[in-house]
């Protein structure tokens, strides 16, 4: 029976989450399975693998073929490299303890690659808070100075406003000394 390794669709419109199986090629794509092997969530960033390696190390030693998707979803994992290092035991390239050596030094190299991901991310999520902020303060205090601006005179008309008040003041002291002269004239 030929088989595959591929995913089967799960979750709700827009939003997928996948699981890995290995199914024969014959079977409808959300079918009948033969064996889970794990998940894939594309939602998250970065994506989310589960996979258990033993198992899709086995169904891949046996002859079971991944699908386009599911191929770098193994090499992802390290599975199609850890097949290509017991195929060189084998062979007598080297030895069981070069190949662990080898399968160690890519997982160690690959986990500190999708961590520098991860806290890339993380800082790139802080500094776009940050600019976010500083751009809502900055607006903040120019809708504040357009209010304070808004509610205090501009100083030319308060200085007109004094100089209308002194000469109205002025006029007023004369204009009671004309009407107390022209009384007394009628007297």
């Amino acid at each position: 029976m030929a088989t595959k390794i591929r995913l089967q669709r799960h979750g709700k419109k827009g939003k997928p989450f996948y699981h890995v199986v290995v199914a024969d090629s014959r079977a409808p794509r959300d079918g009948k399975f033969i064996e889970r092997l794990g998940s894939y969530n594309p939602n998250t960033n970065p994506a989310t693998i589960v996979l258990d390696f033993d198992r899709a190390l086995y169904w891949m030693n046996v002859g079971a073929q991944p699908t386009d998707t599911a191929r770098a979803i193994l090499s992802h994992k390290g599975v199609l490299y850890k097949k290509h290092l017991e195929g060189g035991v084998k062979k007598g390239a080297f030895d069981e303890a070069q190949a662990e050596e080898k399968f160690a030094k890519w997982l160690e190299d690959k986990d500190a690659k999708i961590e520098g991901k991860k806290t890339s991310l993380v800082q790139s999520k802080e500094e776009a808070k940050k600019a976010v902020l500083a751009e809502e303060a900055k607006k903040n205090a120019e809708k504040a100075a357009a209010i304070a601006a808004k509610n205090t005179p501009p100083a030319a008309e308060e200085e007109e406003a004094v100089e209308i008040e002194a000469e109205a003041e002025a006029e007023a002291p004369e204009a009671t000394g004309d009407a107390a002269s022209t009384e007394e004239t009628e007297g």
